[in-house]
């Protein structure tokens, strides 16, 4: 049933509609297809630029995007960008420079759901706010799959004012919004969050690696760990690889977790905090990158690991001597 009209002939459905705001959208890769892809579903006007895959903006063109050339026609012809590329040097990128966000002159909100390194976040909003830029830091947690049905968790840190601006925008491709204080708060809890999954794969691999060299099998290991207190949705992911050989269980490469950790390296440094732990989980994502796994899926790590002391997960092993 439509809703009822106003004295002018329009709908509330009407005027929610005038009333959303212009997206730009810059990173339609394996999770942002599907972020640009509920926007659109959902009413919001979406304009985008190619920025490495063409298929993924080919598709979103049929169901109603519009396309420019660069970051700066997409800053003129928007209200609010949304970024989802690696990390803050291709942020910076796509902000300065003559064809940049910057260049365009004109006051926006940018939201960025990279995972980028924090000082940098913070950094940047400094200098964008300069522009009329406000920056707001939304980085995500879960896979394209739940940003393909919507369902994303979405860590947000920014002003009060500017994350309410956001937050009906994140809406379109998020089931959960965590809202974690000023600008940089939420890549900050991006690398914490990432730093404790990764630390997961490492032990995993590690442990698996001993389990090899003590003749016991994965499906050994995961029959005393699966069910048990240990047992977890993560776990579940990265063993789907280990037992199964599901290369898509887990899609998440082995560079993308080095440069996490090496931010979350900077921002350790930067609060003066030993971090052990990370650092050993740094080093284990160095070793798979160093060997050409790098663009490997994390679940990879684990065979990084066995082959790096003699081992394999997929062979018989004898018992350690």
């Amino acid at each position: 049933m439509e809703k009822a009209k106003a004295r002018d002939g329009t709908t509330e459905t009407n005027r929610e509609e005038r009333m959303k705001e212009k997206i730009g959208f810059i990173g339609i890769g394996a999770m942002g297809s599907g972020m640009a892809a509920n926007l659109l579903a959902k009413g919001w006007p979406v304009t985008v630029v190619a920025y490495r895959k063409r298929e993924a903006v080919d598709q979103l063109k049929t169901r109603g995007a519009a396309e420019v050339a660069t970051a700066r026609e997409l800053a003129e012809v928007s209200d609010v960008i949304v970024l989802c590329v690696t990390g803050s040097e291709q942020v910076r990128e796509l902000v300065s420079g003559r064809d940049g966000i910057v260049a365009a002159g004109k006051p926006l909100l940018l939201i960025d759901c990279s995972t980028s390194n924090p000082a940098e976040t913070i950094k940047l909003a400094e200098e964008l706010a300069q522009s009329g830029i406000t920056l707001v830091d939304a980085p995500l947690a879960r896979t394209p799959k739940e940003a393909a049905e919507g369902k994303l968790d979405v860590m947000v840190g920014g002003s009060p004012e500017a994350v309410a601006r956001a937050r009906p925008i994140l809406e379109a491709f998020a089931a959960r919004i965590v809202s974690t204080g000023g600008v940089g708060t939420g890549h900050t809890m991006k690398l914490l969050n990432n730093f404790v999954s990764m630390g997961y794969s490492a032990i995993y691999s590690e442990a698996l690696m001993l389990a090899a060299k003590a003749g016991l099998t994965p499906q050994v290991f995961d029959s005393v760990l699966r069910g048990s207190r240990m047992d977890c949705g993560f776990y579940q992911a990265f063993f789907e690889f280990v037992l199964n050989r599901n290369e898509n269980a887990q899609r998440f490469a082995m560079v993308n977790a080095l440069k996490d950790m090496s931010y979350l390296a900077s921002f350790a440094q930067s609060v003066q905090a030993a971090n052990p732990v990370g650092a050993a989980v740094r080093n284990s994502f160095a070793a798979a990158v160093a060997s050409g796994r790098g663009e490997a899926f994390v679940p990879a790590l684990s065979d990084v690991i066995a082959a790096l002391n003699g081992v394999s997960l997929t062979e018989k092993n004898g018992p350690a001597e």
